[in-house]
């Protein structure tokens, strides 16, 4: 299959072209597109780029192609992570309006040029408002074919923090994060498990780790906690920073954290954003049935969710085929509803 990625010259778009081809997803016989756009320092990042992965994995890469505009756009698989970010200084506001505001005139010009292939293209979206994303990309293509893949990024980091408190690998750990990709991220503390961990034990374990905490507080936890990080970062005090965000349960950990991240780094959380989306490419490519949390439009099928928030779907060559159904606890299930309500709103804002 042929890959596009949108932003390749972004250092998340790096990041997914380095890994896809590091861990040899790619045939040699397949396309890679790098998409920026034309002038400037995203058409002079790609050049660069291109002749450094080709010098690097020169052995088993697949052709490497440029792409200066939307309508260049021709691969099965696009990768959307291109856009505005957040601002990096530690000062500056965090507003997610605003950045849906500015990024959601490029997707909808990426989105109706892809409309325009003769067979859709599986969209993987990346770039932030995810939700906004996907919104915006299903209105040309078939539902099935658009996912954001915030969703597995921040179930990634929430198993990653729970096989650190139950002290076993993550592999050994299965749980999700579902609704948005930010305060109002749900954390589904009913589906954990942990492989040679009795279920009596992983209950226990939940119960001591969740503090008697609730999740209806979370959205108004998550932007207080981030604050007192960020205020500490802005006043040069990292290790404190550290280890405040340590220190915090594990579902504001996994929320968080990624700030912490990107304020300390100067850069977005390139590497597990990327990962996250190799993740999906290579289920894809490989023709493999993965579950995996995605933002995807359910149209109301499963818990009346309406918005294009995460949930668990089956991943296949065509794209995510089904809603897989779980047994939610009935706290899950309310955190989830206003995680829908907030992103209708918020997508809403952005495009009217």
């Amino acid at each position: 299959m042929d890959v596009a990625i949108i932003g390749a010259g972004g250092v998340c778009g790096r990041q997914v072209a380095m890994q896809l081809i590091e861990a040899r997803v790619l045939p040699v016989s397949a396309r890679l597109q790098l998409v920026g756009h034309r002038g400037g320092e995203s058409e002079h990042e790609l050049w660069g780029l291109r002749a450094d992965l080709q010098d690097a994995f020169a052995d088993w890469a697949p052709r490497i192609e440029l792409a200066f505009s939307p309508a260049e756009v021709d691969a099965e698989i696009v990768v959307m992570m291109a856009g505005a970010t957040v601002s990096l200084n530690p000062g500056a506001p965090l507003d997610r309006l605003a950045l849906g505001r500015m990024n959601a005139e490029m997707f909808a010009e990426y989105a109706e040029a892809l409309a325009k292939l003769p067979e859709p293209p599986m969209v993987i979206v990346q770039s932030n408002p995810v939700e906004l994303g996907v919104h915006i990309f299903a209105q040309h293509l078939p539902v099935e074919r658009v996912l954001g893949a915030a969703g597995w990024s921040d179930t990634l980091r929430f198993r990653h923090e729970l096989a650190v408190e139950f002290g076993v690998p993550r592999t050994r750990v299965s749980a999700m994060v579902l609704g948005q990709h930010g305060d109002h991220l749900v954390p589904i503390w009913s589906s954990i498990q942990v492989q040679g961990i009795a279920a009596e034990d992983v209950k226990a374990g939940v119960e001591k780790i969740r503090r008697d905490r609730h999740l209806r507080d979370l959205p108004q936890e998550v932007p207080a906690e981030r604050a007192a990080m960020i205020n500490l970062i802005s006043q040069g005090r990292f290790h404190d920073a550290y280890e405040r965000v340590k220190a915090l349960p594990v579902d504001l950990r996994v929320a968080v954290k990624p700030f912490f991240t990107a304020f300390t780094s100067g850069r977005t959380t390139e590497i597990v954003t990327a990962h996250a989306a190799v993740d999906v490419i290579a289920a894809i490519v490989n023709g493999a049935s993965m579950s995996i949390p995605a933002q995807v439009i359910s149209g109301g099928v499963w818990n009346d969710l309406a918005a294009p928030v995460a949930v668990p779907v089956l991943l296949g060559v065509q794209g995510w085929q089904q809603v897989v159904q779980l047994g939610l606890a009935e706290d899950e299930l309310a955190a989830l509803g206003v995680a829908d309500a907030a992103v209708t709103a918020s997508i809403r804002a952005a495009l009217g």
